[in-house]
């Protein structure tokens, strides 16, 4: 009570050693003509009760309540946190904030002057608890992919990194890493940005993992098939460029299996010829490119797709560079969704982050699986499928990815990075997106690191980071081998 205080010096040269605060910035605190006045939030018992040894007349405490977390940086980008006032500030936190923190009780009294009347009527509505929140997100799991993805970006000296780990079947959401991240019981001591869950949040050009897309796009038409053989030239002039791949060669002789396993860009535009641009366009649609999820995280971006009636958007090299994962934008959860959709038959599920919920009388509510969508036959799902596999044999580009036991089928992608401080490209970023067991699929493993430094591939960067996660999630969730040996589809011709 700042009228009490006669003193003000002297009470802030008694306080300011304890509170860790300036003099003067307590002496203008202390100054005012109001009757209440914060000093100081958040003060330690200890603080207070060395305050309290002063006895200092008008400083007074009250108690507060203080949100923990007790797994410290584990999922804290899901999770966000609180902020003094104990509403969610950034992540579930924030989205949920009204489905946990329930609803405050009323009591309402009849008074005169000040005094209740004895034989008034009292009304008086209960307060109501707020609702646990059971996640889909596997605690264990979790935890890996946060260690194996910090491991890997500090190693590779990027900025930045996630890794999404889908159950297909469902669209359940079993771990979502980020790095950098930061700690939710001291969210002070980190920046904005890293706060942000950027598996959602951050849109980044794809690069060669946007090629499953092509290959089920013209599969599905009946344009081609996993065995038609297509004759790769050196050079592919289109559009007043002229397109290569990421490895100078002669002419290629290659299957479309052999096109994505050798991860050829021209090979990807032929291919996509072969149906046209408005269907191309169509099936990115239909995969959920440009679109939010449906998960409703804060913050979340739906990408980008280019309109071809806008000619601010579309040139002559737009349809060439979509075919091979160019030219538009996605977020880890998006591209794990796509490779979640041909592992899941062609069917595309809602991701679900949100188990369910539990009431004030620990009734537990599920929350319901949202419809599927169909986007490709399961014929077509199967066989993308058994092309993806061919990435991680000897032929393709990423064998290290293989896992001992299972049939592993995933795509390697190294996407130029595009700066919007500079409106180019600067940079990469690399990635692996993989399914397991490609016969009977159980998980889908996303992993995208940002801005490598030295070595940028997906197959050297994002694959070993793939390997150690889904390796771990198989025996962790005792999901069996496969009984199986990989398809024997040719590469070349």
């Amino acid at each position: 009570d700042p009228t009490q205080i006669t003193h003000k010096a002297a009470y802030a040269a008694q306080l300011a050693p304890i509170l860790k605060m300036s003099k003067k910035e307590l002496v203008r605190k202390l100054t005012g003509t109001s009757r209440f006045s914060y000093v100081a939030k958040a003060v330690s018992m200890r603080q207070w009760k060395q305050i309290q040894n002063l006895n200092l007349v008008a400083i007074t405490s009250e108690g507060t309540t203080v949100r923990v977390y007790p797994g410290g940086v584990l999922a804290a980008n899901l999770l966000g946190y609180v902020g003094d006032d104990g509403h969610g500030l950034e992540g579930l936190e924030h989205s949920l904030d009204e489905t946990l923190t329930g609803t405050d009780g009323t009591t309402t009294i009849e008074q005169v002057n000040g005094r209740e009347i004895p034989t008034s009527e009292r009304h008086t509505v209960e307060p109501v608890n707020g609702s646990n929140v059971r996640l889909t997100i596997d605690s264990d799991l979790q935890g890996v992919a946060e260690q194996a993805l910090a491991q890997q970006v500090k190693s590779a000296r990027a900025k930045s990194g996630e890794v999404v780990i889908l159950d297909p079947a469902t669209g359940d959401i079993l771990a979502m890493a980020n790095y950098p991240t930061f700690n939710p019981n001291d969210p002070q001591a980190s920046k904005a940005v890293v706060k942000n869950n950027r598996a959602v949040s951050d849109a980044f050009e794809p690069g060669s993992t946007g090629k499953a897309i092509t290959m089920a796009a013209v599969v599905n038409e009946g344009a081609l098939t996993a065995r038609s053989r297509l004759v790769i030239p050196s050079g592919l002039p289109r559009g007043g460029t002229t397109f290569h791949d990421d490895i100078p060669h002669g002419v290629w002789h290659l299957t479309l299996a052999g096109v994505l396993a050798k991860s050829s860009n021209m090979g990807s535009i032929l291919a996509a010829e072969k149906i046209g641009q408005k269907k191309l366009l169509s099936y990115m649609k239909g995969f959920g490119i440009g679109q939010l999820s449906g998960l409703n995280f804060p913050g979340e971006t739906g990408g980008s797709l280019p309109d071809p009636s806008n000619p601010n958007e579309w040139s002559g090299t737009t349809f060439p560079t979509l075919a091979f994962g160019q030219g538009y934008s996605v977020s880890a959860l998006q591209m794990a969704s796509v490779y979640a959709t041909l592992a899941n038959n062609g069917i595309r599920r809602q991701p679900r982050l949100i188990a369910g919920s539990v009431d004030s009388l620990n009734h537990f509510h599920p929350t319901p699986l949202a419809p599927g969508k169909r986007v490709v036959t399961a014929r077509t799902a199967a066989s993308v499928r058994a092309m993806l596999e061919k990435v991680v044999s000897p032929d393709g580009t990423a064998p290290d990815a293989a896992i001992t036991g299972y049939r592993v089928g995933g795509k390697t992608g190294t996407a130029n990075r595009y700066d919007a401080n500079t409106g180019g490209y600067s940079g990469y970023t690399a990635s692996f997106i993989g399914v397991v067991p490609i016969d009977k699929p159980s998980l889908v493993t996303a992993v995208i690191i940002h801005g490598p430094t030295g070595a940028h591939f997906g197959s050297l960067v994002s694959a070993p980071v793939f390997k150690k996660v889904t390796t771990y999630a198989l025996a962790h969730l005792r999901i069996p081998p496969s009984p199986m040996k990989q398809s024997h589809l040719p590469v070349k011709w």
